[in-house]
């Protein structure tokens, strides 16, 4: 299961885990990010060992989305070391995902 993470938690959370963290940049009222969240979270439960999944609500937490420069939801960033390793906008099916996410899982 992905958990929430705010402005308050990213640097924690994202930025200084040990292994790969999948950011789902998402909004309630977003159709397509309502679209991948089940299968950003069945990839979540598939791959906890490799990577670890978040999502960040960017209506509340407009910091963190400024500082990525999010512009279009859903937008799914991979953050290795603290850094981007990954980014992918806009919705996909789950074997699209998966292929954009190989090096991680």
């Amino acid at each position: 299961m992905s958990t929430e993470v705010t402005d308050a938690t990213f640097e924690e959370t994202v930025l200084k885990s040990d292994k790969p963290v999948l950011v789902d940049f998402w909004a309630p009222w977003c159709g397509p990010c309502r679209m991948v969240s089940p299968i950003v979270d069945q990839i979540a439960e598939e791959n906890t060992e490799k990577l670890n999944v978040v999502k960040v609500n960017t209506d509340e937490n407009l910091e963190t989305a400024s500082k990525y420069g999010i512009t279009s939801i859903p937008a799914l960033y991979v953050f290795k070391d603290g850094e981007v390793a990954k980014t992918i906008i806009g919705a996909r099916p789950k074997p699209a995902l998966e292929d954009e996410l190989s090096d991680f899982i």
